[in-house]
Order: structure tokens, then C-alpha cells, then sequence
């Protein structure tokens, strides 16, 4: 899947769920839910890392796909805020990380 593909999905999930929670997906709400979903992600790290409360410790297994699901909710988030302040994120990563490394 294409990286814009892969965008325009992310987005549309986003706006549906909206619509079925009755939640307006505006630029205050992205920047909160991302907010949200990096303490989720560093909560499953620490969890992953035995660095919390022994009755949250999981598998190795578990861990891993709980850690997937976290990051993959702070990187859907970040497409959402893009898409809403009118980012285009795939020309922002290119010149930000891919170009300099041509030089």
C-alpha cells in the first residue's frame, strides 16, 4: 500500500468514527487523542520493559503485539493532525528524514 493510500485510510477511519461516536475529529481533538495514545505507548513499554506493576507484566508475545497497537495508534494520530492542519505528511517526512540523507 501507497503511503498516501495508506493516509487517505487512516483519515477516513478517523472521520467514521466520529461520526458513529458523535465526536467532532477537529485539530483540539487529534492533538488530545495523540496525546492520549503516547502515554498509551509508553505505558505498554514500560510494561514490555518489566518496569511496572508486576500484575501487568505479559508475555514477551502479548508485549510485542500490545506495543504494535500503541505505536500504531500514535502514527494514525499523527496522519489525523496532518490531515486536519493540511500537512502534507509524505513531502514533510521526505524533506525532513529521507533528503537528508542524500547529502
Amino acid at each position: 500500500m501507497e503511503f498516501r493510500e495508506l493516509q487517505e485510510k487512516v483519515v477516513a477511519n478517523a472521520m467514521s468514527y466520529g461520526r458513529k461516536c458523535n465526536i467532532e475529529i477537529d485539530e483540539d481533538f487529534a492533538l488530545l487523542k495523540l496525546y492520549e495514545e503516547v502515554g498509551e505507548f509508553a505505558q505498554a513499554v514500560l510494561i514490555h520493559h518489566k518496569k511496572s506493576r508486576p500484575e501487568k507484566y505479559v508475555s514477551e508475545e502479548i508485549s510485542k503485539r500490545e506495543l504494535g497497537k500503541e505505536l500504531a495508534d500514535v502514527v494514525g494520530m499523527a496522519i489525523v493532525n496532518a490531515h486536519l492542519l493540511g500537512i502534507d505528511l509524505e513531502e514533510a517526512i521526505e524533506k525532513k528524514w529521507i533528503s537528508n540523507l542524500k547529502k
